[in-house]
């Protein structure tokens, strides 16, 4: 009986250790969030709620079955209520994206930083990043079904800017042309050090 408890004690210790603590979730939910609104054009409601349902996934992990699991296909739910047509299509296409998380040698990866500087910020943070808790991805159906829009044929805008300077690892940032005039997060106010959208 002893025994059985203490490989029960074991087994709740070694769950915990996989599990993502909060803050952990919410600072890696902000960087690839971040990033998403970068490559996606997001706007300021899209931007609030990507970041709400990578932080529902990433609080949700326990381990690597979580990684493709039930979670996984409930923020691909949820994104495809939250995006537009370009924008999924987009997103499914770019893996750091699609396929942010992976469970190696008993510990979290995130493909994002394959691609990007850690540090680096194009927007300032969503609102919701010190209110939200979690728990939307718990629900019947999708907290963000009211979001869809019908797909239409309109593709990313046409208007060009410069691309920040990129990453010189071994591999570059992922650009594509969908820097539109009308920017919904240009919100950056942190004296223009980090700001994808202020002016350097």
């Amino acid at each position: 009986m002893k025994k059985m408890m203490i490989l029960a004690v074991m087994m709740v210790m070694t769950i915990s250790a996989n599990a993502m603590s909060y803050n952990a979730a919410k600072h890696e939910a902000l960087f690839l969030s971040d990033k998403m609104a970068y490559e996606l054009n997001l706007t300021a409601a899209q931007y609030e709620a990507v970041y709400e349902i990578n932080l529902d996934y990433l609080m949700s992990l326990n381990g690597h079955a979580d990684v493709f699991g039930i979670w996984w296909d409930r923020r691909n739910t949820d994104l495809h209520f939250v995006l537009n047509s370009w924008q999924y299509d987009k997103y499914v296409a770019l893996s750091h994206f699609y396929r942010p998380v992976a469970w190696k040698a008993g510990s979290w990866t995130f493909a994002v930083y394959t691609h990007y500087n850690r540090g680096r910020f194009y927007n300032a943070h969503p609102t919701v990043f010190v209110t939200y808790k979690g728990g939307h991805n718990r629900v019947h159906g999708s907290h963000y079904a009211h979001m869809h829009r019908p797909a239409t044929h309109h593709h990313a805008p046409a208007v060009h800017h410069p691309a920040p300077a990129p990453h010189h690892g071994k591999h570059g940032v992922a650009h594509n042309d969908r820097h539109g005039v009308d920017r919904h997060i240009a919100m950056n106010n942190r004296g223009g050090k980090h700001g994808h959208f202020s002016h350097r």
